[in-house]
């Protein structure tokens, strides 16, 4: 029987995730084989994936990928929770969430993309199931999104990236064109790292949340009215800051990080100037790892004193 060693423990918790007692444990079960002790950790954690799933799963990655064919480009991104942001270093995890954005450029929405096979022949949601065993956490795709264009890019960007495609915000950009296609993707790219940065509402006026504008109107209207301007004079005030609204949330009305003296839109009928052909921004996407997820705060020191017995 194979001498298990510290280092082969440690090897096997990087690869698998699981704790050090059940890497152990693992390893002298096998012989000391670390493939076989990681299938030992799945069986082992069948059971127990199910009892995981009413754990708020908050952390993870957001991948992306893209792909150019006959039909145009294609681009997703998706996004693959986990409880804690230890897992979005584990090997395991960050290539199993790179098969699922392969997987989401040929199949549309959560539920079809969980029924499907990745390209190693696995289905998706054993794949997440597999992972909950071996890890320990509870796990779900959460989402995924996908633009396409006959002609032109869809651009992508990471951010705060933990491996290449993988990281805690993922952006999308769409342009549709027919000029010099490397240029399209070289400030469609630039354009999503605008998106990571700044968090559009809707790409044009005409997609904003009609709600969210008549909120904002309310507000400024009343605070319009409390200075004791005129009539006429509030209702000016109101459509100066209604218009600075839209500039702060509307991305073709953003003034471009890169260049805060044109707008996202200016910089589109520059690049199609340069191009020759007209280029149309169709949609982006934006994925912030958690966004909406309730998360719990742990108080850390009242379960370390409930651990040793002084709580």
């Amino acid at each position: 029987m194979a001498e298990i060693t510290a280092a082969l423990v440690k090897e096997l918790r990087e690869k698998s995730g699981a704790g050090m007692m059940d890497c152990k444990k693992a390893l002298q079960e096998n012989g000391g084989d670390i493939d076989a002790a990681i299938d030992w950790l799945r069986t082992k954690g069948l059971s127990k994936a199910a009892k995981k799933s009413d754990r708020a799963a908050a952390e993870g990655l957001v991948a992306a990928a893209t792909r150019k064919d006959g039909a145009g480009m294609t681009g997703v991104v998706v996004e693959l929770n986990a409880e804690t942001d230890f897992v979005a270093r584990n090997e395991l995890f960050q290539s199993a969430a790179k098969d699922i954005a392969q997987v989401a450029l040929d199949v549309e929405g959560v539920e079809a993309i969980s029924a499907a096979e990745t390209a190693k022949g696995e289905v998706v949601s054993d794949v997440v199931t597999n992972l909950i065993a071996t890890i320990g956490e509870n796990m779900l795709l959460r989402r995924a999104s996908r633009l396409t264009v006959a002609q032109g890019a869809v651009a992508s960007y990471i951010h705060a990236a933990a491996a290449p495609d993988l990281g805690r915000i993922g952006v999308l950009v769409a342009l549709e064109g027919a000029g010099d296609q490397a240029k399209l993707q070289e400030v469609g790219r630039k354009i999503a790292m605008h998106v990571a940065a700044t968090n559009p509402l809707s790409l044009s006026t005409d997609d904003l949340d009609p709600e969210a504008v008549e909120r904002e109107k309310a507000i400024f209207t009343e605070q319009a009215l409390a200075s004791g301007k005129p009539a006429g004079v509030v209702e000016k005030m109101v459509e100066g800051r209604i218009r600075k609204f839209f500039e702060e949330v509307v991305l073709l009305k953003q003034a471009f990080v890169m260049n805060p003296d044109q707008t996202v839109e200016q910089l589109i009928a520059e690049l199609a100037k340069e191009t020759g052909s007209p280029v149309t921004m169709t949609g982006f996407v934006r994925f912030g790892l958690g966004d909406g997820v309730e998360k719990k705060v742990d108080d850390f020191a009242a379960e370390v004193a409930q651990l040793s017995g002084q709580a």
